[in-house]
């Protein structure tokens, strides 16, 4: 089926400016003025202006954490996103001990209520020599990304040296690293005090995660 859309305001990267969009089988066949495509379905932008769709490279859809799950599944949180108008967005696989396969197999279930485009990344809370050797497996998968984490001490946290492992064998295979920056150490001992002083209500979740206590413990590596 082919969509036209007549009359709106075209924003790219560098320029904005009138035209029409032919729309064909999903992808642009046509930019201009005065298009005309018989049979297509008409869109009358007029006073609109027309865009890419924004990519969302943050979620966090039906994720198990901490004993309850994420409000938003892989449905409800693209419907929100589009929306907004954001058309791609990026999950996390949670890393299963069965392995990646097994893992990005249950995550691609999830998603097979998608609403819009969608990719994902991996999260490494585990990492040993057979973890190492099957990173590369993940471009196969389609994901070129991984995540670690320097807080949630026993749960997620990767130390140091497998962190840096992990981004020398990204660095090997083209992949991107990312990392949450927080140092879990410096976070578990406020959370005790916290606690302990019997501070239970919600801000003493941010306080005892202060800005200074993210850490900076990557900036300074070269892989």
């Amino acid at each position: 089926m082919s969509i036209l859309i007549k009359n709106g305001t075209l924003i790219t990267a560098f320029e904005t400016f009138q035209a029409d969009i032919l729309i064909e089988d999903e992808k642009i066949a046509r930019i201009g003025l005065n298009l005309e495509a018989d049979s297509a379905q008409i869109v009358d932008a007029k006073g609109k202006l027309i865009m890419p769709g924004g990519v969302d490279p943050h979620t966090h859809f039906d994720l198990p954490m901490f004993g309850t799950v994420s409000s938003d599944d892989h449905y409800t949180g693209h419907k929100a996103a589009a929306f907004g108008g954001t058309t791609t967005v990026m999950d996390f696989v949670v890393q299963e001990p069965q392995g990646f396969k097994h893992s990005v197999d249950l995550w691609m279930q999830k998603a097979a209520k998608a609403a819009i485009d969608y990719s994902f990344h991996m999260n490494l809370n585990h990492f040993d020599e057979k973890v190492a050797k099957e990173i590369p497996s993940l471009r196969k998968m389609g994901i070129t990304t991984l995540k670690v984490f320097t807080a949630y001490n026993g749960k997620l946290r990767l130390d140091d040296g497998g962190i840096f492992k992990a981004m020398r064998i990204a660095k090997e295979n083209g992949m991107l690293v990312m990392a949450h920056c927080e140092n879990g150490d410096v976070i578990d001992t406020l959370v005790t005090e916290a606690l302990s002083a019997g501070h239970t209500t919600p801000e003493w979740h941010a306080l005892t995660r202060p800005a200074w206590a993210r850490s900076n413990l990557l900036c300074g590596w070269q892989v």
